[in-house]
């Protein structure tokens, strides 16, 4: 297993409490009454525009928001053949934590930076042709991304 990261060990320790609280949301939501969830107003979260940060070449092909924090953006450079992700705030202040991190989806390599930034955490690259990338941003304590998509043609062929 190969990890490559840019952290602090509080970074590291903030982004680890941030993941877990995101594997409880489903089951916390589940609790929820079925007539909350439904009456509940969904929140207008301002997007962060992509920024360009990954460099030239680099195309966005998938993004998650993060609440009304920011987004996170998933570029490939087809090229290259290889993956960046950068994590945008929607409004740039004060240094905050945050975290940009890709990996393959079956978890062999994790690329990650992390720290405490006042616009954007990134960019963190990945030669990943052919195969499905996990990827994540975090800004203060809220977390999005998503776990094995942007599947190239030849994932079926290798292993």
């Amino acid at each position: 297993m190969t990890i490559i990261r840019r952290a602090s060990a509080i970074g590291a320790a903030v982004t680890a409490t941030a993941c877990a609280a995101i594997a409880l949301a489903p089951a916390a939501a589940a609790a929820e009454p079925a007539a909350q969830r439904a009456t509940a107003a969904p929140k207008a979260a301002a997007a962060a525009k992509y920024n360009g940060a990954c460099g030239g070449g680099y195309s966005v092909v998938n993004s998650a928001q993060i609440g009304t924090k920011g987004t996170v953006f998933l570029t490939y450079n087809s090229a290259t053949g290889k993956n960046c992700v950068v994590t945008v705030r929607t409004t740039p202040g004060k240094a905050v934590h945050m975290t940009a991190s890709l990996g393959f989806a079956s978890s062999t390599t994790t690329v990650t930076d992390t720290g405490y930034y006042t616009t954007y955490a990134g960019p963190v690259y990945l030669d990943a042709r052919g195969l499905c990338v996990t990827w994540r941003g975090e800004i203060s304590g809220e977390v999005a991304g998503k776990n094995g998509t942007n599947c190239g043609s030849l994932a079926a062929n290798r292993h």
